[in-house]
C-alpha cells in the first residue's frame, strides 16, 4: 500500500501500520523519538496519521485508532506484503497451514488486503495493488 504513486515490487513490504488505542499519544511519541512528521487522515469522525520521515516525501506507515474499520485489527505493528493475486494467496495461506484473518478488505483505489496468520502466529497483511487499465 505504497503512498508513493509507485506500484509496490511483489514480494516487498508495501506498507506498515501501527494499530493502537490512543493514535494521537503514540503519533506523538514518534514524531518526538524518530522524528516522524504526521498528516492527519479523516476516518469520518476521527483522525488516524500517515507518517513522514523528516525531509522526505514518502510516508513510513500509518498510526491507527483501534477503531471504526481498523476495530477488529490486532494491536502493534502490521506489515503489509505485496502479493501478484491476493486470491491466490490467500489460498495458499490456508494449504500451507496458516490462517486468514478476517474478510479482504478495499485500500480504496490502492488495492485489496487481507490479514492472514502465519504457521507460527504471527500476522500480517497480504496486498495486491490495484490494476491499473
Amino acid at each position: 500500500m505504497s503512498d508513493t504513486g509507485k506500484p509496490a515490487v511483489v514480494g516487498s513490504v508495501g506498507w506498515m501500520d501501527l494499530t493502537v488505542k490512543d493514535a494521537v499519544k503514540v503519533k506523538d511519541f514518534y514524531r518526538d523519538v524518530v522524528g516522524w512528521t504526521a498528516s492527519g487522515l479523516d476516518m469520518g469522525g476521527y483522525e488516524d496519521f500517515v507518517m513522514t520521515p523528516a525531509g522526505s516525501e514518502t510516508p513510513a506507515g500509518g498510526v491507527c485508532h483501534a477503531r471504526g474499520p481498523n476495530a477488529d485489527m490486532p494491536g502493534g505493528w502490521v506489515v503489509y506484503i505485496t502479493v501478484e493475486n491476493l486470491d491466490r494467496s490467500l489460498e495458499r495461506v490456508t494449504a500451507m497451514g496458516g490462517k486468514v484473518r478476517g474478510q479482504v478488505r478495499s485500500a480504496g483505489g490502492m488495492g485489496r488486503f487481507c490479514l492472514i496468520e502465519d504457521p507460527s502466529g504471527a500476522v500480517s497483511a497480504l496486498f495486491e495493488s490495484a490494476k491499473k487499465d
